[in-house]
C-alpha cells in the first residue's frame, strides 16, 4: 500500500515552517533581544530496517509538550511574577538610590521654607583719656549691641518653596520610572527563564529520541543489516543534539542568574517561577490606553514637574528685583548715656536688575517645555509600536494554535502510517517530528513575544503591583 499524500503533505509543511521562520520576530523590549531558539539541525535522510515496533513508533510520534515545571534543579521556592517584582523592587540598589533622591528633595523643601536668621554684633572697649582726668573725668567702658534681621521678600519666598516642592514631584516621578522599568524588566526576565526552560526540555526530548534511534542503528549494524556509515551519521546527530542540550541548560542558568542579579540576591538559588508562557494578557482597550499613557507616564510627569519648577524659578528671579530690607536695632552704653537706635537698610537694584538670571530661567523653561512636548509624542509612538508588537505576537500565537501545529501533528501521523506499511523510512518520520518540534519552539517564542509586548505597555503606563510595596 502506498500513501501518496505523504510527500505533498511533507512538502507543504516544510513550506509553512519556512514561511513562519521568515516572518519578522517581535522586537523584545528592555534588553531582551537576542532570545532566539537554538537552531535545530536536520540529519540527512537515511533508511532504516523496519525493526522498530509499532508501540515504539506511537511513543515517538507523540510530541512532548514543554511544561514550566521541567528543567529546574529540584523543588524550591515558588514565586509568582508579582512576588518576584515585589522582592526586586524592595532589594534593588537603584530603587533604593531613587528613594533617597526623593528624601533629599523633601529635605530641600524644609531648607527652602526656613526663615532667615538674625545677625547679632557685639562691640565693647575702654575709653582712653586724651586730656587730664580732672577735665574728662575717670575712664569708662563702651558697649554696643547691634541686631540685623533681614526681611525676606514674600513673593520670592513662596516661589522658592514652590520650586522645591516641584523638585519633590520630579524626584517622585523619577522614582516611579525606575520602579516601572525594573518591574517590567523583572517580568520579561521571568518569562525568559520560562522560555529557556521550555527550550531546554525540548532539546532534552530531541536528544533522548536521537539516542534511542542511535542504539537501534547500532543493533542493525551489528546484525549486518546496515552499513557502519549509518552509525557514524547517527553518532554525529547525537553529539550535535547533546551539544544543543548542554547549551540550552547553560542558557537556563544564565537566565536564572540574571533574575537573581536584578533582585540583588533576595530570592533563593533554587527558586521556581509559578507562571507559564500561556498566561493570559489582560490590558484595557486601545482607546483607554491611548488616553492614559501620555498622562500617567512617569517621564512625562517628571518633565511636567520640572517645567513647573522652571516657571517658579522665573517668578523667583523676578521677585528678587524688589528692594531687600534689613531691620536694624542698636543698643549703645557708655559711662554717661544709654541709647537705643532703630533703623532700616535697603538694597536698591539700580545698576543691575538680574537680567541675566531672568533670561536664563526663561530659556530653561522653554527648553523643558519643548522637551516635554517631544517626549509626550515619543511615548505615544512607543505605545503604538508596543501595541502593534502585541497584535503581531497575538496573531502568531493564533496561527500556531489555529492550524499550523495541528497540520504538523497530522504529518507525524501520516509519516507513522507510512512507516508501518514500509513506504517510508524511520528517518523521514523523525524529520516530520523534528519539524513539529521546531514549530512548537516558534510557538513558544511567539508567546514570549506576546508577554514582552504586554510588559512594555505596562512599563509605559507605569503599571506594576504598587499595593505590594512598602514605602
Amino acid at each position: 500500500m502506498q500513501i501518496l499524500p505523504f510527500r505533498y503533505l511533507l512538502l507543504s509543511l516544510l513550506f509553512l515552517s519556512f514561511t513562519v521562520l521568515a516572518q519578522p520576530t517581535v522586537p523584545l523590549p528592555l534588553g531582551a533581544d537576542g532570545l532566539q531558539p537554538p537552531a535545530l539541525s536536520s540529519p540527512p535522510t537515511r533508511e532504516l530496517a523496519p525493526s522498530t515496533t509499532p508501540s515504539r513508533i506511537n511513543e515517538l510520534a507523540q510530541p512532548r509538550l514543554p511544561s514550566s515545571s521541567m528543567g529546574l534543579p529540584g523543588s524550591g521556592t515558588f514565586l509568582t511574577i508579582e512576588e518576584l517584582q515585589r522582592l526586586g523592587l524592595q532589594a534593588n540598589g537603584l530603587v533604593q538610590a531613587a528613594r533617597s533622591q526623593v528624601d533629599m528633595a523633601k529635605a530641600g523643601v524644609v531648607a527652602a521654607s526656613a526663615f532667615l536668621n538674625p545677625e547679632v554684633t557685639v562691640q565693647a572697649g575702654p575709653d582712653n583719656n586724651r586730656l587730664p582726668g580732672i577735665i574728662t573725668g575717670p575712664s569708662s567702658m563702651q558697649r554696643s549691641i547691634t541686631v540685623n534681621q533681614p526681611i525676606e521678600n514674600p513673593f520670592m519666598r513662596s516661589a522658592r518653596i514652590g520650586a522645591s516642592e516641584a523638585i519633590v514631584d520630579a524626584s517622585r516621578a523619577s522614582f516611579d520610572q525606575v520602579r516601572a522599568d525594573l518591574a517590567a524588566l523583572l517580568r520579561v526576565r521571568a518569562y525568559e527563564l520560562l522560555l529557556r526552560q521550555e527550550q531546554a526540555d525540548m532539546e532534552q526530548g530531541i536528544y533522548d529520541l536521537l539516542n534511542n534511534v542511535r542504539r537501534r542503528i547500532a543493533v542493525n549494524v551489528e546484525k549486518g543489516e546496515l552499513a557502519r556509515f549509518e552509525l557514524i551519521r547517527a553518532d554525529t546527530e547525537v553529539q550535535s543534539a547533546a551539544n544543543r542540550k548542554e547549551a540550552a541548560q547553560l542558557t537556563v542558568e544564565r537566565a536564572r542568574i540574571a533574575l537573581m542579579q536584578l533582585t540583588a540576591g533576595a530570592i533563593p538559588v533554587n527558586f521556581e517561577i509559578n507562571a507559564s508562557l500561556r498566561n493570559p494578557v489582560n490590558l484595557p482597550p486601545l482607546e483607554t490606553l491611548r488616553q492614559e499613557v501620555p498622562i500617567v507616564n512617569p517621564d512625562v510627569v517628571r518633565l511636567q514637574a520640572e517645567q513647573e519648577r522652571a516657571n517658579l524659578r522665573i517668578s523667583q528671579e523676578k521677585a528678587s528685583i524688589l528692594p531687600q530690607l534689613n531691620v536694624l536695632y542698636t543698643n549703645y552704653q557708655d559711662a554717661q548715656f544709654t541709647s537705643n537706635i532703630a533703623g532700616m537698610s535697603v538694597r536698591i537694584p539700580i545698576f543691575y536688575r538680574r537680567r541675566g538670571e531672568i533670561d536664563t530661567a526663561i530659556y530653561d523653561s522653554a527648553r523643558i517645555r519643548e522637551t516635554l512636548e517631544y517626549r509626550r509624542y515619543e511615548i505615544s509612538q512607543l505605545f503604538e509600536s508596543a501595541w502593534q508588537m502585541l497584535q503581531i505576537a497575538q496573531r502568531r500565537v493564533d496561527m500556531f494554535e489555529g492550524g499550523l501545529i495541528k497540520e504538523a501533528e497530522n504529518a507525524v501521523k501520516v509519516a507513522e502510517a507510512a512507516y508501518k506499511f514500509g513506504e517510508r523510512g524511520l528517518i523521514e518520520f523523525l524529520d516530520t517530528q523534528r519539524i513539529l518540534r521546531g514549530i512548537l519552539s516558534d510557538s513558544l517564542l511567539a508567546r514570549f513575544d506576546l508577554q514582552s509586548a504586554a510588559a512594555e505597555i505596562d512599563r509605559l503606563r507605569a503599571h506594576y503591583p504598587k499595593e505590594l510595596l512598602v514605602e
